[in-house]
């Protein structure tokens, strides 16, 4: 794989994570958003069994280090959190403002990755975030 093969997995993030939203508000009409994530979880459960089967991807627990059980449990942990709150968000408000206030994660990423990675990014890289920043802002309150 090349060095900028991540690129293109980040655009194939963005692309579903776009459809998500959509899929999401049309599959939530009438019924409750926590019972909504949970149907979520096991497709993506089952979907990811079935992948990794097929791609021989299977690992052994044991490989996995103690620091390496804590930090994917509090992903998982906070992966949840942030569905629940996201599909309760477009349950009540329209997708074209939720989907922006959830990416404001971009720009939070960003400062934590300084303050717990230690990362130092450039000028043109903080430029960047605080235009993701505005445009977040911009497009969230328009109404």
């Amino acid at each position: 794989m090349g060095t900028q093969t991540w690129f293109y997995w980040a655009l194939a993030s963005a692309f579903f994570a776009a459809m998500t939203a959509i899929f999401a508000k049309l599959g939530l009409q009438g019924i409750n958003s926590d019972f909504a994530t949970f149907i979520r979880t096991w497709v993506i459960i089952i979907a990811l069994g079935a992948f990794l089967t097929y791609t021989k991807q299977w690992q052994s627990l044991s490989h996995l280090s103690g620091k390496n059980w804590l930090f994917l449990i509090l992903s998982g942990l906070a992966t949840g959190a942030s569905w629940v709150a996201y599909f309760k968000a477009l349950q009540m408000g329209n997708a074209s403002q939720v989907a922006p206030i959830d990416k404001f994660s971009v720009v939070l990423v960003a400062l934590f990755a300084v303050l717990f990675l230690g990362e130092k990014p450039s000028g043109q890289d903080w430029l960047g975030i605080a235009l993701v920043a505005a445009g977040v802002l911009t497009l969230a309150l328009k109404r």
